[in-house]
């Protein structure tokens, strides 16, 4: 399952290396709530073995798009069951703001001007 969000990186944590084959890095961006700012939405996501290193050209505050998949793990311990939900990045793109310089330039057809008044339509 492949996903997509968009928001401001808030946290990012060192790289974790959990084991000699295993290393996870998370981060968390916050979703913006259009509709109102106080609900905004915290998430966090992580980053696995060689994908850890996506981060390294991203500072706080920036505002990024991530690409990611939502994996399940089922994990047994002394006869406890227990489920995890991760949400694993696999791409991250900065999102430029869109600023005057940014913007595209309207382009104009001769056939858009309106023609001129003839010289007995003037109101005057």
């Amino acid at each position: 399952m492949n996903y997509e969000i968009s928001g401001k990186l808030i946290f990012k944590e060192e790289t974790q290396h959990i084991s000699e084959r295993f290393q996870k890095r998370e981060f968390v961006i916050e979703v913006e709530n259009e509709k109102n700012p106080q609900w905004n939405d915290f998430v966090k996501i992580q980053l696995i073995q060689d994908r850890c290193d996506l981060l390294e050209n991203i500072e706080l505050n920036e505002s990024i798009k991530v690409y990611f998949n939502v994996r399940g793990r089922k994990w047994e311990n002394k006869g406890q069951i227990s489920y995890f939900t991760n949400l694993e990045g696999w791409r991250i793109e900065k999102i430029q703001p869109q600023t005057p310089e940014n913007m595209p330039i309207p382009e104009y057809r001769v056939e858009d001007i309106p023609p001129m008044p003839e010289a007995d339509d003037l109101p005057f």
